[in-house]
């Protein structure tokens, strides 16, 4: 069969280093009988070992011309059922069965990674775990605690949904074509329970993006629009600091505030 091309319009990175494709199996550590997904399995290079271990594999792949090349690799490892399509219109409540949650995985295209993410925010309660290779900048955000440089709207609204736990970098020479930039995986398991109560997701994430759009400005700037300086204090919060200083409970105290239960 031919080789297949990387293509750019599709963000293709395969990777190809085994040591680093054994770490991530260990880390992911899947099980037979278990309900794992893999988005964007390229020529199967976490494919097929995913299939030795599990017996049973779904997959969505967009680009239609690399289907039959990852039949042919993988295919005769267990069941792989392929979905191809996009995966930010893909419904996932077509996977589930009954008594278990969906573990995803994925190498995902840097550019829509953080659409993805949130995409898949609809599913969280289906969900067990997932993890994920992403540029490392990305992971940085992800799991960023206040005060720090990567810190950002991306951090707080990750950190609502999900616990984050950054695993390890990933070089740019594992994969083929090499990437521009490094890599690294991470996991995202759903909270059970929100880590803190929030009455209108969506207004709050709208606040959150607000506070970010001009780092450089205080909350009391920034916010003028929306909060009072009795709300400030109501909140026990200093108007004079900035968004990347406030943790996920300091704005949602702010939030819940500003914008109480049941109101809209």
């Amino acid at each position: 069969m031919k080789q297949h091309v990387a293509r750019k319009r599709f963000g293709q990175n395969f990777l190809t280093d085994p040591n680093i494709i054994e770490r991530i199996i260990q880390s992911i550590n899947p099980k037979e009988d278990e309900r794992l997904v893999e988005i964007g399995p390229g020529l199967g290079a976490l494919t097929c070992p995913l299939l030795s271990h599990t017996g049973k594999l779904d997959v969505i792949e967009l680009d239609r011309d690399i289907i039959p090349k990852l039949r042919v690799n993988c295919g005769t490892r267990g069941e792989l059922n392929i979905h191809q399509g996009d995966v930010l219109q893909f419904d996932f409540n077509e996977l589930l069965e009954a008594g278990k949650k969906l573990r995803l995985i994925g190498n995902l295209p840097y550019n829509i990674s953080t659409p993805i993410i949130f995409h898949l925010v609809n599913y969280a309660q289906q969900i067990h775990d997932m993890h994920f290779m992403l540029q490392k900048e990305v992971v940085q955000r992800l799991g960023a605690s206040p005060g720090s440089e990567h810190y950002s709207r991306l951090s707080v609204m990750t950190q609502y949904y999900f616990k984050v736990s950054p695993l390890f970098l990933v070089p740019p020479e594992a994969f083929s074509p090499r990437p521009k930039v490094d890599s690294a995986i991470v996991r995202l398991r759903p909270h059970k329970t929100p880590p803190v109560e929030i009455s209108d997701v969506e207004a709050f994430r709208k606040m959150i993006n607000l506070a970010f759009s001009q780092r450089r400005k205080t909350l009391r700037n920034v916010l003028k629009g929306i909060c009072t300086p009795e709300q400030f204090e109501a909140a026990e919060l200093d108007p004079g600091r900035r968004a990347e200083q406030l943790s996920l409970q300091e704005f949602s105290r702010l939030f819940n505030i500003i914008q109480p239960t049941g109101s809209r």
